[in-house]
Order: structure tokens, then sequence, then C-alpha cells
């Protein structure tokens, strides 16, 4: 073994044994590639462990445990390897050094290209009790005097990757020690059943609450971090598992420079935005949307009680609650945390509202949020008195909402944009702005209802114990809503479709030509079946035109601008023979009555709470199905806006100040209005339109960035990383999301980044990554939908629930897992999803 290339972790792993701690015995691979993995060196490994049944296959490059970069969760590992899996797993970290995620990362830091394959460390598991790692520092604020350990109960293996809520420990001066304990409602163990990975499981209901570690561990591990400071020259970051109260090492690496934060802390997270904002977001409709949310929540602030100063005082708050990376749209998190801290209610009980809108990390507040608990109390009562006010009042602060978007959109239906100047098209935009999109109050004040009364019923159904043998019950009750607009465009589409397929000519023309020739057809062709298809195509355009894919994004084209792309949709339910014969349009009603049926029974005889119970779902039914359509009120005044830019491009395009049309939705607002108006800094935006195409292009091309990072001081720094560098270890074949509606079926699956590369789902299961409401038309030939990123009041959750289709959302880990052919099985009530074969 050549110890120059054996990298950091193994090289401390031998220190950390000289030093006399307890270190799980191990053993060390280099200088190996990928054909050297033979049945002789397997041998040889399992000869050096005679009483190990599993192991833990990690890497050991010589990059990683840097003093500038750690690498942390770059290259691959696994735990609990059966020695029949050892010389897999061995080839899989050896490749992962050649991996796009190291590539990846090496290019954010602007590293140098190593050709060298890692060292791999063969170590015997510990089944622990407890994980955890330990900083020698406090990395959060800078003081060496203080110490952190954060502990999961079970495997490190949730705490490093995210997935699992951490008991937090500082250690000032060696003395004093600030706990934080959580509610551990989970843990990573050992998979028995399978006998060999792991598994996440239930923690016991008395241990949920109790701290992790004892104070005299604390201790322990405080002591344990001075001495490896004293031997490393330098403040350590450790990994550690605890099992029958002994602590053993499993890892060592100088804190780095990534890791030391001495400036401000910012959490980034797209895990919900990115149904609305899906894959790169151009330049415009970033600047558009981050002035949108900005009068969007500064208006909701106040009316949550926050005073007019307060939010004047932190405009800079409400400015930068977006973030933008890689040409992905991020919430930032402690603007967010900050906009939470300004409620009068938080002044009273900071620890139940964090609790409520489901926080998990706590960020300074600062001073000017602070007000005496007699002045929050009376504010509170002010704002629960108000708030009454507008639950009550709701329903007609919608329809003075909804009448107003239909007053406005209708007037800026009939402006011919084609015969406006670029300065008239920009008075027209601050127009539309005054009157519509600051008149946002219906919709938030319906979202923030809408979570309270969805959480409500969701409580009730596990107090009552409903949710036992049916987790997903809460959205069962929830189908068949017959007022919600997302499900309009699939039954329009589907009615469509049965009028071309019962005329011979008409089907003929969709099944051989094209969707451009198809149009061109309808348009040209004056017979009356032609006419009176092109009256209902038009007819559903005017209803529906801007429901198209990315229909959030001002760059993407809508079905108005370019019916063709409905006619393909149209075409594919067509070829499909997709009907209301083969459709199974009342299973949702089934699925709602079955619920209903259960809550029925365990209220019998009940009449006080099933009379409560009813009037939180009526009331839950109203504000989900609200949810929905008002998104669609913001889908329309997107489209009005989508139109105005589209015509500023045409008019640059025509005084050659830009080369194509669509090249203005890569210039931000501010830079157009300002190029229009004589105070741009940039004159010549034709180049600035070529290097930012090329750095959008690029951005597409590359490794997404991870759904939640931070950054620390400068946002864009190199210091700080975008891209995943705490991985989570997959359940081999199983994966667990968010079960949104209930049913068990097994298929193929189809995996699709974007549903215009359809040309026949035919019953296969849907995977993709994220969809927003463009994706319906899609649904009904759906045997079921699986999606890695939202949530139960996510687009493809509600919608899904509305057709009666089995649906899984929030499956960390699914496109790693998936691809096209695999075949799964799904259980849309528990969220199981389990690879069948592949």
């Amino acid at each position: 073994m050549n110890n120059k290339n054996i990298g950091n972790k193994a090289k401390n792993l031998f220190l950390l044994q000289k030093l006399g701690f307890k270190v799980p015995r191990f053993k060390v691979l280099s200088d190996l590639k990928v054909t050297d993995i033979s049945e002789k060196v397997i041998e040889e490994i399992i000869n050096y462990f005679p009483d190990t049944q599993y192991f833990a296959v990690r890497s050991s490059a010589q990059e990683e445990d840097g003093t500038q970069y750690s690498f942390a969760g770059i290259f691959e590992s696994y735990l609990y390897v059966c020695k029949e899996d050892l010389a897999e797993k061995i080839v899989k970290v050896l490749q992962s050094g050649e991996s796009e995620r190291v590539k990846a990362y090496k290019k954010q830091h602007n590293l140098p290209a190593i050709n060298a394959l890692p060292a791999v460390i063969i170590q015997e598991m510990v089944e622990a009790d407890v994980a955890g790692v330990a900083f020698g520092m406090n990395i959060l604020n800078n003081q060496t005097n203080e110490k952190i350990i954060n502990t999961v109960f079970g495997l490190g293996e949730g705490l490093v990757s995210g997935e699992l809520d951490a008991d937090s420990f500082v250690i000032k001066n060696s003395k004093e020690v600030i706990e934080n304990i959580t509610t551990k409602t989970h843990q990573i163990v050992f998979n028995k059943s399978a006998k060999e990975g792991t598994t996440k499981t239930s923690v016991e209901a008395e241990k949920q609450t109790k701290p992790t570690l004892s104070h005299e561990q604390i201790l322990v591990i405080d002591k344990i971090l001075s001495r490896l400071q004293e031997e490393f020259k330098h403040p350590q970051d450790i990994e550690f598992a605890i099992k029958d109260d002994v602590i053993y090492l499993l890892q060592t690496r100088n804190i780095t420079q990534n890791n030391v934060k001495k400036a401000v802390y910012t959490l980034w997270d797209n895990s919900n935005i990115v149904e609305s904002y899906p894959h790169v977001t151009t330049p415009l409709t970033f600047s558009f949307i981050s002035k949108s949310y900005q009068k969007a929540y500064s208006l909701f602030a106040e009316f949550l009680g926050v005073s007019p100063q307060v939010i004047a005082e932190n405009e800079n708050v409400f400015a930068n609650t977006l973030g933008f990376f890689n040409g992905r749209v991020y919430y930032n998190l402690k603007s967010w945390y900050q906009m939470l801290a300004m409620l009068p209610s938080y002044q009273i009980n900071a620890r139940f509202m964090e609790k409520m809108m489901g926080v998990k990390e706590r960020f300074d507040v600062p001073a000017s949020f602070k007000m005496g608990k007699l002045k929050a109390i009376g504010q509170v009562l002010k704002m629960g008195a108000n708030m009454f006010l507008k639950l009550r009042n709701l329903p007609a602060i919608r329809a003075k909402f909804i009448k107003l978007v239909n007053e406005t959109i209708a007037e800026y239906k009939q402006i011919d944009f084609s015969k406006k100047s670029a300065h008239e098209l920009r008075e027209l935009f601050f127009d539309f702005e005054k009157t519509l999109l600051n008149q946002w109050k219906a919709p938030l004040l319906n979202d923030f209802f809408a979570m309270i009364y969805f959480g409500r019923l969701q409580k009730m159904c596990e107090k009552l114990k409903l949710s036992t043998q049916n987790p997903n019950i809460h959205n069962d009750l929830l189908c068949g809503s017959q007022d919600i607009i997302s499900t309009q465009p699939i039954h329009r589409t589907i009615a469509l479709a049965e009028i071309i397929q019962q005329d011979s000519t008409l089907k003929a023309m969709f099944l051989t030509k094209n969707e451009n020739e198809i149009w061109q057809y309808l348009t040209e062709n004056l017979e009356k079946n032609t006419k009176n298809l092109k009256a209902n195509i038009e007819e559903y355009l005017s209803a529906f035109g801007e429901r198209c894919v990315g229909e959030l994004k001002l760059e993407s084209t809508s079905y108005n601008q370019e019916p063709a792309l409905f006619i393909k949709i149209l075409k594919n339910y067509v070829t499909q023979e997709i009907s209301s014969k083969n459709y199974r349009q009342n299973i949702e009603n089934e699925i709602r009555q079955k619920a209903e049926n259960e809550v029925n029974q365990v209220l019998k005889w009940k009449f006080w709470r099933k009379r409560k119970f009813n009037q939180t779902l009526r009331k839950a039914r109203e504000l989900v199905s609200q949810r929905e359509n008002l998104r669609y009120e913001r889908t329309r005044a997107f489209g009005i806006v989508r139109e105005i830019f589209t015509h500023i491009g045409r008019n640059f395009v025509q005084e050659n100040l830009i080369n194509a049309q669509k090249d203005i939705f890569y210039l931000t607002k501010e830079e157009i209005f300002a190029f229009i108006q004589g105070t741009s800094v940039t004159q010549n935006i034709k180049d600035l339109i070529d290097l930012r195409k090329k750095e959008f292009e690029k951005y597409a091309q590359s490794p997404i960035p991870s759904e939640r990072f931070a950054t620390y001081g400068v946002a864009y720094s190199p210091e700080n990383d975008f891209f995943s560098t705490q991985k989570i270890e997959l359940v081999e074949n199983e994966l667990q999301g968010i079960g949104c509606c209930m049913g068990v079926v097994a298929g193929k699956v189809r995996v699709l980044n974007n549903p215009q590369e359809l040309q026949s789902l035919q019953g296969d299961i849907l995977v993709t990554h994220s969809t927003d409401p463009g994706w319906v038309v899609l649904f009904p030939d759906a045997k079921g939908i699986l999606v890695e990123r939202g949530s139960l009041l996510s687009h493809s959750a509600i919608v899904a629930r509305e057709m009666g289709k089995p649906c899984i959302v929030g499956i960390t880990g699914l496109l790693k897992l998936l691809k096209t052919g695999d075949s799964v099985e799904m259980n849309g009530s528990t969220g199981r999803v389990k690879k069948i074969s592949g």
C-alpha cells in the first residue's frame, strides 16, 4: 500500500488508531483499477475480517478531507455491505472518482483534475444506538471557545443527509452545555428483512423526545475534540457512533474553510417552488417574479399584524425572498424565517410558531423585530379578530378578485400589442402591474387558510385514529371536488378527442399528419366538420390557452402563442384512443365516498365531534379547491405579461437591437426598461444576450444543484457549494414518498423530463422530477404518477386526487433509482415505491 495515495480520510483513521481512540477495524485498498478487483482481493479482505458479517465501503481520495475542501458526500459510500456484495460496492466507489458529481464539484471550486481513482476503505459496521457529528469549534458563529455536537438515534446516515431531525448540543468553554432536543420520529438502521443495506424506521414513542446523549457522553466528546485539536493543530470535524455506551470514531478531518463560517449564513431550498419554475429559468422571469414576491409578502405581512413601519424598515428581507443559482429559482429560507419572526404571535411563543410553520432551522432575529409581550398580545388579539373577519368574508374577497382579473384581462386581450411601441408596451406593463399584479390579497389569504384547515383536517384524522388503516384518508376526503379548474382541461381535451375519433376524415388526419400540418389544415379548410372542430379548439384555447408546460415562466411558449403544441397533445389522445368510455370518471367519487363511510363509522353517535369534523372538512375542501383555481388566475395574468415582453422583443428585433424575439428573455426586466428609457449601463445588449445564452445553456447541460444548500457571505463565492455535498443513501430498490391518492398498482415506468418528449404513455407509470399544470393532459393515460419533488398541496397531488390516480410525491432519490422500462409497485396510500425489476 502506498501511503501517499491513500487519501486523508484513511491516513486520519491510522492516526486515530495510533492515538488510542476506539476505531472500528478497517483495511485500505489503494492504487487500484476497477479491473484489479478479483476474487483473490475479496478473499484477502474477508480473511482480514474473520468475524465480520457486514462492512462499510467508503472512499478516501487524495482530494478528500483537505484543509480547503472536504468533498463531503461527493464520492460514493455504502453501509451494511454483505460479503457477497463487497466486489460490486468497491467497484462503485472506485468509479465514483470519475462521476459527473465529482467533476461538477471540482469545476465549481476551480480545482485541478486528478486522474487517480480514490482509495477504498473497508471497515466493519458498528450497529449504532446513536450516531453523530461534532465540530471542535462553533462553525456557525466562528467561536473557538464553543463546540457543536449533532446526534440522531441509529446510524448517522440520516443526519449527514439532512433527512432526519437531530438533537444539537453547544458546549461553551468545556463547561456549559446548551441543549436543543428535537422530536426524533425516525431513525436509519440495518435492513434486517433484506439482510443488507439500511432502512428508515420509527423511533419508539417513549424515546422520541429524549436526548440522544447523556451529559457524561457530551463531556467525553468534548474531551475527544480537545485532544484531537492538540494532535492535529487544527479544530476537527468528526463522525462517531455509540454502541453499548462505547464511542467509536469513524473519521476525523480538519474543519475546512468551507465549514468555518465567518460570514452571513443563508439557507436555500427549492423543493416546493420547483413545481412552479422547473428546470432552468431565464433572467427576465426571475427579475419579474422577485418583485412580485416582494410586493405580495409585504402585503401579506401587513394582513397578519406586522406594522407598516417594521415592513418598511425591513424592505430588504422582503426583497430577498428568492434566490437564483445556476438558472434555478430557490426560496431564501432565512428571509422566510425573518418574516415569520416579524409576526406578533412569534414574540409570544416563538417555538410554537416555528413548529406550526414547519421551521426546522433557526436564524438570527434582528432586534428591530422584537416587542414587549403585552404589546405583542394586543397585536395578536387585534390580528385574530381581523383574520376571523377575513376568513368570514373570504368568498366575497375571492369573488371581487376574480371579477377584477376577468375585467382586466378582457381589457388587455382587446389590445393589439403588435401596433404598440416599446415605450407604450412598458407603460402597459406598469398599468397592468398596478391594476392587477399588486392586488394579490385574495390568493394569499386563501393559501394561508388552506394551509391551516388542511393541517387541522390531517390532525383530526390522526386523533380519531383514522390514519392507522389508511394514512392517506385526509387526502381521500378531499377527492371529487367538482369545482376544481385544473381537471377541466383534461375533460375538455377528452371531449375534443372523441369528436375527432367519431369523424373518420378527422381521425385519419390526426393519425397520419404532424401537429403543424393538422393546424394548417384546420385553419385553411372550410368544411363544416373542420370549422366546428377548429371553433371548439379555439374555445378551449380561449379558456385554457395559457395552461401549458412551464406556464409561470415568461419564456415558455403558450398554446395561445403556438396552437400546434396543443394539437400535439390532442393527437396523442386520438392515437391512444382515450375517451370517456375507457376513462373511469367516477373513481374520485368512489374514493371520497369510501373515506366518508370510514369517518361516519368512527363518529357514529358522536354528534358534536362529527359536526365539528364536517365543518373542518367542508372548509378544507373549499379552500384547497379555491387554492388551485386561484393559481390559474395567476397563470392567466402571467400570460398577459408574457405577451407584453414578447412584443417588446419583437420591437427590438425590428430595430436590430437583438437578433431574435426570444432573446428578450435573457435580459432582466430592469435592463429592458433601462434600455428603453435611456438609463442602461450596457448599450451593446446583443453581446450581453450572447453571453447569457451561453451561460444558461451551460446550466441546462450541467448537473442540477441540490434542492437545499447553504451559502456563507457572498452567495456566489467559489467557496459556496450549490451541489449536494451530503448524499442520501438509498434503500436498495425501495423508496418512500408522500402518498397523495390511494391505490396500489404495478407496471413499467416512463421517465420524462418534459411532457413534450412523450409519444405514448400506453398505461405506463409516469416518473418525473417535478410537474406543473401543463402536465395534467398526460395524466389520463398514466397508470400512476411518481414525482421526485412536491408536497400534499402541490398541483400534481391535487389533480391526481381529483382523477383518482395513484400518486406519490416528494420521493427523494426517485430519478437516481429508476429509468424508463423498470417495473415498480407503488402504494398511493403509504407512499411506498418498490422496484420490482429493471
